[in-house]
């Protein structure tokens, strides 16, 4: 399987326009394809021109509160030969769905484990529809300026998804459901500007509790020495820090103070508890020490892994990864990882 490789040093337009430059064919064929694979999801075709107006007003909130990645949007869109509009909307295509499309079959499932005589570890599935795993890159950058580098795992275009910084800072994300959407942040991105500016948890926490983010999520984030999990819910944060180093999370939210806001549909719910149960109940059964690929055998088993079952607009693991926050590694196996080999970069 093809995985994108952008490797990229310099100010935050360079960025951009090595990232456009090195995916111009693909990302001119993702854009012509229903409009980056959107109009194959909705029943209700979209346009360009009908989101024109939703994109400027998300575009205006985030050039407002991260400047240098809306430089690097600029940058995206120049390399590629593509328009800024589009380069935007490769940011916020999520976003540009809303409520449209509501999660059917899982949207992730992350766990990280840190403490003593234990190898600090992040792992998680990324279910998404569309059949993305066709769409995979891996991005490792470093920022004129900047004190670190950083690896991001994500897609055609998109600036930000999971990643790990060189500072050890590693962060996953789980979709959780608080029926709102609105111009703000997207949390991609705020992932994006946490592994940017942040060399720790503590750090992490501090700009995350000073974001506007557009949607909710869950940020599941592990340096070296700490795990927690930050979940988002109508423009607050909750963050919870369990004992004994280990947290795990899939979409349903955990903190009581979020549960009456949960938007799931009960079928989305059965399949949240019964992965929360099997990645809590696996990952317990690994030695503190083991290799990356002992967690692979956990997200590589149902309930976690989502096979695909030729249901296009459904989500279903297109990725699985293993994060070394204190070796810097990011271990990844594209699309069903029971069928890909394992991929290491160094950040």
């Amino acid at each position: 399987m093809i995985v994108a490789h952008i490797q990229a040093a310099g100010t935050p337009r360079e960025l951009g326009r090595a990232h456009g430059a090195a995916l111009a064919v693909r990302l001119r064929a993702f854009l012509d394809d229903g409009l980056a694979r959107l109009n194959h999801l909705t029943d209700d075709p979209l346009t360009l021109d009908e989101l024109r107006s939703s994109i400027a007003e998300y575009r205006s909130e985030i050039t407002a509160v991260v400047p240098d990645l809306a430089e690097e949007v600029a940058g995206l869109a120049e390399g590629a030969g593509i328009t800024e509009e589009e380069a935007w909307l490769l940011q916020l295509r999520r976003e540009m769905m809303g409520r449209r499309l509501v999660p059917t079959g899982g949207d992730c499932t992350s766990y990280a484990r840190t403490g003593p005589g234990t190898r600090p570890v992040l792992a998680q599935t990324v279910d998404l529809a569309a059949d993305l795993d066709s769409h995979i890159a891996v991005l490792q950058l470093a920022r004129t300026g900047s004190p670190r580098r950083v690896a991001v795992l994500s897609f055609h275009g998109l600036l930000g998804f999971l990643g790990m910084n060189s500072d050890g800072l590693a962060i996953g994300v789980n979709l959780v459901t608080d029926g709102l959407w609105r111009p703000g942040v997207t949390p991609y991105l705020a992932i994006r500007h946490l592994l940017d500016r942040a060399g720790s948890v503590t750090e992490a926490l501090e700009l995350l509790a000073g974001l506007t983010l557009s949607s909710s999520r869950n940020m599941l984030l592990c340096d070296p020495e700490r795990t927690v999990f930050a979940e988002l819910c109508r423009n607050e944060l909750r963050v919870t820090e369990p004992a004994g180093g280990s947290a795990a999370h899939t979409n349903h939210y955990l903190h009581r103070d979020f549960v009456p806001f949960d938007r799931q549909s009960l079928f989305d719910r059965v399949s949240s508890d019964d992965r929360l149960w099997a990645i809590t109940e696996g990952m317990a059964e690994i030695d503190p020490q083991a290799r990356a690929e002992e967690y692979f055998d956990v997200l590589s088993r149902p309930p976690v892994c989502i096979s695909d079952r030729g249901e296009y607009r459904v989500e279903r693991t297109v990725a699985a990864a293993v994060l070394r926050p204190a070796e810097r590694k990011l271990h990844l196996r594209p699309g069903n990882p029971n069928h890909s080999g394992t991929r290491v970069y160094t950040v």
